[in-house]
């Protein structure tokens, strides 16, 4: 079978099952058998809602990282670059060793992951 339309709730084609279902649906699929010449409407629905904490994320001592630091922070400049920091004038962060990164503090600065 094939998909050939997914539809967020309270599109055409998903107001009566929204009417049913409410803040439980996710989406409205329309699947195709070409064998059987069939069209099907399935759904996607919420049956359980329960608190979860995710675990944090382990990201290799190796990882380069890029770190937002302001241009007018002269010393956070001059320590990530002493550091292995280079900056990267396209992403316009400074990319550096998660482990060097973890040594100067800087973990609320990561941004956009790992490279």
């Amino acid at each position: 079978m094939r998909i050939a339309l997914k539809l967020k709730p309270g599109q055409r084609g998903t107001k009566k099952l929204l009417a049913q279902y409410g803040d439980r649906l996710i989406c409205v699929r329309y699947r195709y058998d070409e064998e059987k010449k069939k069209r099907f409407k399935t759904i996607e629905l919420i049956v359980e809602e329960i608190d979860w904490e995710p675990r944090p994320r382990l990201i290799r001592k190796d990882t380069i990282v890029g770190i937002l630091v302001g241009f007018e922070e002269m010393e956070s400049q001059s320590k990530a670059k002493s550091t292995g920091g280079r900056w990267n004038r396209k992403r316009r962060v400074w990319e550096m060793r998660y482990d060097r990164m973890q040594e100067l503090g800087l973990e609320e600065r990561i941004v956009g992951g790992s490279i």
